[in-house]
């Protein structure tokens, strides 16, 4: 515990950048776990006599096309990508991982097993698989989050596999199979501790992807299904009224912005600060 503490206090003295991005990731999450505090309004709740009605000391960002308040859906949007992005980077993070090593540490019909199924899920272009798999799981929470995990693992599983290739050849490897080591010891004990630094900084760059692409999918109504909040939904129900109504755009749209931002500041600092060759 102690050694992470100083590591994060390093890290913060040293990526001012990664310090802010920090921040405002913070921010957001804070917002998203206490949504139902923050919000001023019910996200859902309709008033037909305040429809497209400008922002007030009421409704800070305005309302919709039905009334709600845009504040209270944007601060319950966060709380649905957030949860989408958070479940598919880390499930893919998992499965990426597991595929990528035991691919490269075993290598032969394993090996090429995996890499083909692998190149066969990249072979086509994201948004097309995006668009099939979110149609044939109907739109939903759950079927979102498969259609991206099925998209992002292919990548975890390229930098697993490079990593495990580089790692299996260090001394140490040779010493471990040398006293007796098994296949699975090797892995879980020395092989994927030593490509955390990677795989971090693979996740937090992709963790801005999967907003993006969620947001992209429930613009299209595939992603996340009416009347859940969601910042892609307010963006495409926004656009509709973007000449009478701007901030039913803006609003959503300055957000997600900033939260993609954050995370790739984050994804940049991380690479600086865990790979070595890049200190000065």
């Amino acid at each position: 515990m102690a050694e992470w503490r100083a590591g994060f206090t390093r890290f913060l003295r040293t990526e001012p950048l990664g310090a802010v991005s920090l921040v405002l990731i913070a921010l957001v999450v804070l917002v998203a776990v206490f949504a139902p505090l923050v919000a001023p309004h019910d996200p859902l709740l309709q008033n037909r006599t305040r429809i497209t009605e400008g922002p007030s000391a009421q409704f800070l960002l305005g309302t919709d096309d039905l009334g709600r308040d845009v504040l209270s859906r944007l601060i319950y949007g966060a709380r649905s990508s957030m949860l989408i992005a958070v479940l598919t980077t880390a499930i893919s993070l998992v499965l990426g991982t597991v595929f990528g090593v035991v691919s490269g540490y075993l290598g032969r019909t394993r090996d090429l097993l995996i890499q083909r199924v692998m190149d066969t899920i990249q072979s086509v272009p994201p948004l097309v698989l995006l668009l099939f798999m979110a149609v044939v799981l109907t739109p939903s929470i759950h079927g979102t989050i498969i259609a991206l995990v099925i998209v992002i693992t292919p990548s975890f599983n390229r930098v697993a596999r490079a990593e495990t290739l580089r790692i299996k050849e260090e001394p140490y490897i040779e010493a471990a199979r040398a006293t007796g080591a098994g296949a699975l010891r090797i892995m879980t004990r020395h092989v994927l501790p030593n490509m955390m630094a990677p795989l971090l900084t693979m996740a937090s760059l992709l963790f801005a992807g999967v907003i993006i692409a969620e947001s992209a999918l429930s613009f299209l109504g595939i992603g996340t299904p009416p009347p859940t909040p969601s910042w892609g939904l307010m963006l495409s129900e926004g656009v509709r009224y973007v000449e009478m109504a701007p901030w039913m755009v803006i609003a959503p749209g300055v957000v997600l912005s900033l939260a993609v931002f954050a995370f790739n500041l984050l994804g940049d600092a991380l690479r600086d600060f865990l790979d070595p060759r890049l200190h000065r």
